[in-house]
């Protein structure tokens, strides 16, 4: 009995094994064909990719931004868009520098007439003008003004408010003028090369005797080129010239209802 059950027990552990060694040897076989598979897709694969690598690399890259205003402004011709050229230059170099200006002589009006009406409050007019001084912008140049003619009235401090307040709104408007006129001369410029331009185009049909295509595109070309870039200059000016306008308004209206509350404080400290 014993050895029927170990008969048994070794067939049964042979034919496991028997089986395992199967399985792995199929497992082994399907690997195989699996990798040589892989292997041939994979050839195939960078056989076929080469091709494509080169229809993509084939094309070349479009020409940037930069380099296509390149061309055009060149292509326009030197002498009229070098000169709307120096238009932008210039337009711009005078609006950054009002911006600059402007942006500098904002401030806190509500704080300063407080801090004002506390000096007062205080130590008089001595130390109203001592907070002036420590202040930058417009506003507080006008209210300087306005203290060192306290001592001479009230109607003296107001009309030196409104005098000084002309002076310092001329020093705000300084060089807007300047813009206007590059933004109207840059379209001008552009349409006198417009001009030229034709005038070449019908120079060339005589000299050809012909009204074919390519010999008036050169011309037209310039001609149309110089009036775009004119046309571009005068609306990049035109932007920065309303923000100016639009921040000199808000400044102004500013000192003109300080100035009116400014006078009110030195009213109420006179009658005290």
């Amino acid at each position: 009995m014993k050895k029927l059950i170990a008969f048994f027990s070794i067939v049964a552990v042979m034919t496991f094994g028997l089986s395992d060694l199967v399985i792995a040897q199929d497992d082994v076989a399907a690997d195989q064909s699996v990798d040589t598979t892989a292997v041939d897709t994979t050839a195939q694969t960078t056989e076929n990719a080469a091709p494509l690598q080169e229809e993509v690399a084939a094309p070349e890259a479009p020409p940037s931004f930069h380099q296509v205003l390149k061309e055009k402004f060149i292509e326009g011709g030197p002498g009229f868009m070098g000169v709307v050229l120096l238009a932008l230059i210039f337009g711009l170099a005078i609006s950054i520098e009002r911006i600059i200006y402007l942006s500098l002589a904002s401030v806190n009006t509500k704080k300063l007439l407080s801090g004002i009406e506390s000096a007062l409050e205080s130590g008089g007019v001595d130390q109203a003008k001592e907070v002036v001084r420590g202040t930058r912008g417009p506003v507080a140049s006008i209210f300087s003004e306005g203290l060192n003619r306290f001592d001479d009235g009230m109607g003296e401090v107001e009309k030196s408010i409104v005098a000084y307040g002309s002076v310092v709104t001329g020093r705000l408007e300084s060089g807007v003028s300047w813009i206007s006129l590059f933004i109207a001369l840059a379209p001008m410029l552009g349409f006198m090369g417009t001009v030229i331009g034709m005038i070449k185009a019908f120079d060339d049909i005589a000299a050809a005797g012909d009204i074919s295509p390519t010999v008036v595109a050169d011309g037209i070309k310039v001609a149309l080129l110089t009036t775009v870039f004119g046309l571009i200059v005068a609306i990049i000016l035109q932007i920065f010239y309303n923000f100016i306008v639009a921040k000199i308004d808000s400044l102004v209206n500013d000192m003109e209802d300080s100035s009116i509350a400014f006078i009110d404080i030195l009213a109420q400290h006179n009658k005290k």
